[in-house]
């Protein structure tokens, strides 16, 4: 997956009304400004309302789902071929209590970022910095945390450290 590659998928579904939150890896790349590292896949966050659209626009270009152990209706990837999307599904309510699928707390796909010059709503980046030190890291979320926390001055957790 390249950045190119989120860029044009972003605008397709812009272009189509959908909205949706870069996560993950380019979401990264997205609030610092440049490319950090390679990213095998696209995580994009999207609204339960939106997400049969979603794959529906994704599929007109040759995305299908990709049959995995951990799928399920909120959290899924859907595949080219040669690129992955890792589809995360949410719902809140009226009061802003996450009411289904991946557990996005109300205000944190409040970020906007750049990709390839331009801009993309993404996760905030608190709250990308926060996702991405709850879990044991991998050698790319050392990278990951890193580069956050030098864009943004956060503190990197002992665990996080290289």
């Amino acid at each position: 997956m390249t950045g190119q590659d989120v860029v044009w998928i972003y605008q397709l579904l812009a272009a189509r009304g959908i909205n949706v939150w870069i996560d993950g890896g380019f979401c990264v790349d997205a609030l610092v400004g440049r490319t950090t590292r390679e990213h095998s896949d696209l995580d994009l966050a999207v609204e339960r309302r939106n997400a049969e659209a979603l794959c529906a626009v994704l599929a007109n270009e040759g995305f299908s789902q990709s049959p995995r152990e951990d799928s399920s209706p909120w959290s899924f990837v859907l595949s080219d071929g040669r690129r992955n999307v890792d589809v995360h599904v949410f719902a809140y309510d009226e009061s802003g209590k996450n009411i289904y699928g991946i557990e996005y707390p109300f205000g944190s796909l409040t970020g906007t970022g750049e990709l390839h010059g331009d801009k993309v709503a993404c996760v905030a980046p608190r709250w990308l910095f926060r996702f991405k030190t709850a879990y044991e890291p991998t050698a790319k979320d050392i990278a990951d945390v890193t580069a956050l926390a030098q864009r943004f001055g956060f503190a990197i957790p002992e665990a996080h450290r290289r």
